[in-house]
């Protein structure tokens, strides 16, 4: 009783997988990826194996299609098997078992350009015609917000029958983890939650904070309004113990790299002195406005 869709970026070459199910854990079960490889989707009576051989398949030239029959040849419990997968270049391969039918809901897929959604236990074809058609409207965005953006068009079209329970997100990309030290870019994980897909949204919002690095449209100077706003937030904080004013130096910019540390924007501090709005936007939330903001 899951849908998931897999997609693929050709402007950056992202591949990623995103997933909703009645069942507890599903990141844990479903997803699987390889930078500039691919990714696979294993569900229904999953077996973990299709992912870590899928993956294997693709990395040593194999079509996803081919790769799919290589899969099931060497599964003994087929008909109760779904299963996609997307290579670097955007094919895609899926299958739906047979014996899926006699489940309650529908089973099935649908296929869009660099994308693949599936479902079993669902409200009927609508779902995963939805999640594609999401996937296609916004093509603009990065892949990590389309996939989740149709996880929301999916649930919106009747989703699982049996209601929602878990959910996650995986998006790789080459040297697009943590400190650019990794290939992982978002690995998000919701086991067990009674809106999922909404603690999915919450969760990559967080993540982007601490895990992306800025973008340098957001990156503006410190000045003398901005420098009593940021003092005033520090002192909160117990990181700025002078009166606020709005003057700024090289010792003061030390403390506010400090204090973004302690708020976990790790990948946002080093900026040559200039500071993220995005950031910025995110304490006002968390800690309010201050006296000196308009």
């Amino acid at each position: 009783m899951t849908y998931s869709i897999l997609g693929f970026d050709p402007a950056n070459g992202d591949l990623g997988v995103a997933v909703q199910s009645k069942f507890p854990g599903v990141g844990s079960l479903v997803p699987y990826g390889q930078a500039d490889v691919g990714v696979v989707a294993t569900q229904a009576f999953a077996n973990p194996r299709h992912g870590t051989v899928g993956l294997a398949l693709l990395r040593y030239g194999a079509t996803p299609q081919q790769a799919m029959q290589v899969l099931l040849n060497n599964d003994t419990r087929v008909p109760e098997r779904q299963v996609a997968l997307i290579d670097r270049n955007g094919a895609s391969a899926a299958y739906t078992g047979a014996d899926l039918d006699s489940w309650s809901g529908w089973s099935g897929s649908a296929t869009g350009e660099g994308c693949v959604a599936i479902g079993n236990g669902l409200a009927g074809s609508d779902v995963v015609q939805e999640m594609v058609g999401s996937f296609h409207r916004t093509a603009e965005r990065p892949l990590a917000e389309r996939l989740i953006t149709a996880l929301v068009a999916g649930e919106g079209a009747g989703g699982d029958i049996r209601g929602q329970q878990s959910a996650a997100l995986l998006v790789v990309r080459r040297d697009g983890g943590y400190g650019s030290l990794d290939d992982r870019h978002v690995v998000i994980s919701v086991y067990d939650h009674p809106r999922p897909i909404e603690e999915l949204q919450r969760c990559f919002a967080l993540h982007r904070l601490s895990y992306f690095p800025s973008d340098p449209a957001n990156l503006v100077p410190i000045g003398p309004e901005l420098a009593l706003e940021l003092k005033m937030l520090m002192a909160r904080q117990g990181f700025y113990s002078g009166q606020p004013d709005g003057l700024w130096d090289a010792e003061i910019d030390r403390r506010l790299q400090l204090f973004l540390g302690s708020e976990n924007y790790d990948n946002r501090i080093d900026n040559g002195g200039l500071v993220d709005l995005e950031v910025i936007a995110d304490l006002r939330h968390r800690y309010g406005r201050t006296s000196a903001m308009p």
